[in-house]
C-alpha cells in the first residue's frame, strides 16, 4: 500500500478541511523524510499541516484524514 502526503488547510468551519494531495510513496522511510522537508520549510504563519496517510487508495486516505477525532482527556496529574 502506498503513502500519501497530504497537505491540510483548516476551512471555514472545524469540520472542513482542504486536502491537497502533495506526493504518493512506496515506502514510509521516503514519505517521513518528505514530510519532515515540508514541515521545516513551512514560515510560522502558515495555516496548514503536512501529514503523512498510509491507505490503499487515494480516496481512501482523504476518508481517513476527514475523520474528526476525540481529543485526548488529559488528568490531573499529565498537566
Amino acid at each position: 500500500m502506498p503513502y500519501f502526503v497530504y497537505k491540510i488547510t483548516q476551512g471555514p468551519t472545524a469540520l472542513v478541511k482542504r486536502l491537497e494531495k502533495l506526493e504518493e510513496y512506496d515506502s514510509f522511510k521516503a514519505a517521513r523524510s518528505r514530510a519532515r522537508e515540508l514541515r521545516a520549510a513551512t514560515a510560522e504563519h502558515d495555516n496548514y499541516a503536512i501529514k503523512v496517510m498510509f491507505a490503499n487508495t487515494e480516496l481512501e486516505a482523504e476518508e481517513q484524514l476527514m475523520v474528526k477525532r476525540e481529543e485526548p482527556i488529559l488528568r490531573e496529574w499529565e498537566k
